[in-house]
């Protein structure tokens, strides 16, 4: 067995899936790895809790005390007691994995602490939602889900041999941790999307010899992770060179980010260089779940599954403005190259999203609205987003915003 410090913290309201939790503890701590029961219950039945920490000890953590865990009104007190449980565990230091039990409220309650916790830290949810929309509950986080097939509500012959793949699962991220990487290279985050790939496979190229390149696919949770590990001091620059899930937030798609996105550059003033890759187009699913407003506009069918919708000279008009409005807060190191041959591999010529008015209005659209300084620039470039000119040019700007923030 490796060297192994911390414990696993076995989570879930003991008031209803007590039976399970023993259980998975059981199983766990037959493999020889240190873990921890932590009760998560909403009603004040637990002072008699047969495992490491009661709910009371949890809830104490909540800003305004106990009681606003334990107010007889579920729906608040689960959420009072997420907000206590992402506390205390933000306060321990002997968390070396996490696995919670639960059904929808449960996981609900335990996952916002889990997407607070480290990425590389393994976390594990045994969830009956995990057969559905999990992004809700994963975030920009490495969270596992498992599908517990049978409710979360006793031991039978089903829910035996999940949870006891979900110990065992558990236990051995934790028993067989990588070592922390010694890597010597600062580690920049890029964004790339499938009409995007050469430009973002060229930049990579050029870098990865002084970098560590760390590339996100940009369906909404992906700009999230890039940004988190901005924030937590992971990155020493960035690439944000495909911003289509801006697309997506403003128009209906379905991998849309957030209305933070962009945020942690300005948080952070960590060096980067943007471009707007894909902003030509929006996602959405089976052609059947477009929504009806969009009935006329022009779509190319990317497969069964996916359809993308050509944004139009309005739309790029507006990104462009909530695009400045975000670059107008960054007060670190930013380029802006604009790619006037086309934002995809589908907006150039002879390609069926190729629109030079859209992609004028937005380049207009941005230079009028964003305040350029000496630290912030738009710079413009002859080139569609793919061609190797156009990323050998993102790699010199980078490296020059790197020098000068070293």
């Amino acid at each position: 067995m490796k060297n192994q410090t911390g414990s696993i913290y076995v989570v879930a309201t003991a008031d209803t899936k007590g039976r399970e939790l023993f259980y998975v503890r059981d199983l766990i701590a037959e493999t020889g790895v240190k873990v921890l029961t932590v009760d998560l219950s909403t009603q004040q039945l637990s002072s008699n809790f047969p495992g490491d920490i009661p709910a009371e000890m949890v809830a104490d953590f909540h800003p305004e005390g106990r009681d606003r865990v334990f107010c007889g009104d579920r729906g608040k007190a689960i959420d009072a007691m997420s907000l206590a449980f992402e506390i205390f565990l933000s306060r321990r230091e002997d968390v070396a994995g996490i696995i919670g039990l639960g059904g929808s409220g449960g996981t609900a309650l335990i996952t916002p602490a889990m997407q607070a916790l480290p990425i590389g830290i393994p976390k594990l949810m045994v969830s009956t939602m995990a057969s559905g929309d999990v992004s809700g509950y994963v975030g920009a986080s490495d969270i596992a889900m498992l599908y517990s097939v049978t409710d979360v509500a006793g031991l039978n012959r089903i829910s035996r041999r999940v949870l006891g793949n979900a110990a065992h699962q558990i236990a051995g991220a934790v028993r067989f941790a990588l070592p922390h990487s010694h890597d010597d290279k600062p580690a920049i985050g890029l964004t790339m999307f499938g009409v995007t790939t050469p430009c973002i496979e060229a930049v990579s190229a050029g870098l990865e010899e002084d970098f560590d390149c760390l590339v996100f696919h940009a369906t909404g949770s992906g700009g999230r992770a890039m940004e988190k590990l901005a924030d937590s001091h992971m990155l020493t620059g960035m690439l944000d060179l495909t911003t289509t899930e801006v697309c997506d937030f403003l128009f209906d798609g379905v991998l849309a980010c957030g209305e933070d996105r962009f945020d942690a550059l300005s948080r952070s003033q960590i060096p980067c260089v943007l471009s707007c890759g894909a902003l030509d187009m929006v996602n959405f699913g089976h052609p059947a779940g477009i929504p009806e407003k969009y009935a006329a506009r022009q779509f190319c069918h990317h497969n069964a599954q996916v359809t993308l919708m050509r944004t139009t000279v309005e739309e790029n008009v507006r990104m462009a403005q909530w695009i400045a409005e975000k670059l107008n807060r960054c007060a670190g190191e930013v380029r802006f190259l604009i790619p006037e041959g086309g934002f995809s591999a589908l907006d150039a010529p002879g390609q069926p999203f190729w629109s030079p008015e859209a992609d004028q209005a937005f380049i207009t659209t941005l230079e009028k609205h964003c305040i350029q300084t000496a630290r912030r620039q738009i710079v413009r470039l002859p080139w569609n987003i793919n061609d190797r000119k156009f990323a050998a040019e993102a790699v010199t700007q980078f490296r020059q915003l790197a020098l000068r923030g070293r």
